[in-house]
């Protein structure tokens, strides 16, 4: 399946398929562990150009899908893509790292140093300036007025976000810790691969991503001391994803205090089982207008999944888990 486009994609709205196939082809690039990774230069050269271009329309109001990986975001993405006045990218991490080369803490296309947050200091002029001219660029290819970007780890980044765009909205996606983490190990097992010396899975680069993680987000918060006392000893892909996920989770929660205008909780469990109720709360809150059709193929596309089983977890990982399970209303098992 390309682009995620299917038939009940198609079938439901065919228009949609040229602005997914715009940014699968033009904008997004293909990370560490997909294939076509040929096509990279391609869509470097394509951005470069772009980027010294006019700018082609104003940017109003783009919807960021964060959260952690494996919680439905792109799910969520592909049905508001549906939309007809949106144009989604997948996780365009391709785009940002023309505007920051500093971005990539995967180490999709560079490994060199990265930050996990970028605030509003680290935004410059010339940054804004491309960001606007890309996704206008975008958004004109494909005929559309609004723009949905999916990318999780925005969830970091929103004060360089909303420094490039004030009006962003924030969709904070999220999903019992249980289930995320075991989706993230089965990812992990299907998708990792060895280059040579090198082991790229989730955690990126030779598990670039988790140390970024511990060095940026863990140790200089004293609320994970003894969590990050313990993080260079773990190896256990399942403890790694609960750290990731309580980080992040907390990162969300205190995402909505700061910006309670901004950011809105989506619930997984919601959107799978009451997906048009759901839908109409994201549609008021971002500014979009009413789409039955987006509505239908929702109802039409979504399945709701059955709970993972839990996992033995050391202290104080354990603690941690179980208290941000209870902060995001969710009964621990």
């Amino acid at each position: 399946m390309v682009a995620q486009i299917d038939r009940c994609y198609v079938h439901h709205r065919w228009q949609r398929a040229l602005p997914r196939l715009l940014a699968y082809t033009l904008f997004e690039g293909r990370p560490l562990t997909t294939r076509g990774r040929w096509i990279n230069p391609l869509v470097f050269a394509n951005m470069a150009l772009l980027k010294r271009l006019p700018l082609m329309q104003s940017i109003d109001r783009p919807v960021f899908i964060t959260g952690m990986g494996r919680s439905g975001s792109t799910l969520l993405g592909v049905v508001l893509s549906m939309h007809r006045d949106v144009g989604f990218l997948n996780e365009p991490k391709a785009l940002w790292h023309c505007i920051h080369a500093g971005e990539d803490v995967i180490g999709n296309y560079s490994k060199n140093e990265a930050s996990y947050r970028l605030d509003a200091a680290d935004c410059s002029d010339e940054m804004i300036d491309a960001a606007h001219r890309l996704y206008a660029a975008y958004l004109r290819l494909g005929g559309n007025s609004r723009i949905v970007d999916k990318y999780p780890e925005m969830l970091f980044r929103t004060g360089f976000v909303r420094h490039i765009f004030p009006d962003a909205r924030f969709l904070f996606l999220v999903r019992n810790g249980w289930d995320t983490c075991q989706s993230v190990v089965k990812w992990s097992q299907c998708k990792g691969t060895a280059h040579g010396q090198e082991i790229h899975d989730w955690w990126g680069t030779d598990a670039r991503k988790w140390r970024l993680m511990v060095q940026q987000l863990l140790r200089p918060d004293p609320r994970y001391k003894a969590l990050s006392a313990m993080a260079d000893h773990l190896s256990d892909h399942r403890l790694m994803a609960a750290t990731e996920w309580i980080v992040t989770m907390r990162e969300g929660l205190r995402q909505m205090q700061l910006l309670p205008d901004a950011v809105l909780m989506v619930r997984y469990e919601d959107l799978v089982s009451k997906p048009e109720e759901t839908l109409q709360q994201i549609v008021a809150f971002t500014g979009l207008a009413p789409d039955p059709v987006m509505y239908h193929y929702a109802s039409q596309s979504m399945r709701a999944v059955s709970s993972q089983q839990t996992f033995p977890m050391p202290e104080p990982i354990a603690s941690l888990f179980r208290e941000t399970m209870h902060m995001l209303g969710y009964h621990d098992q």
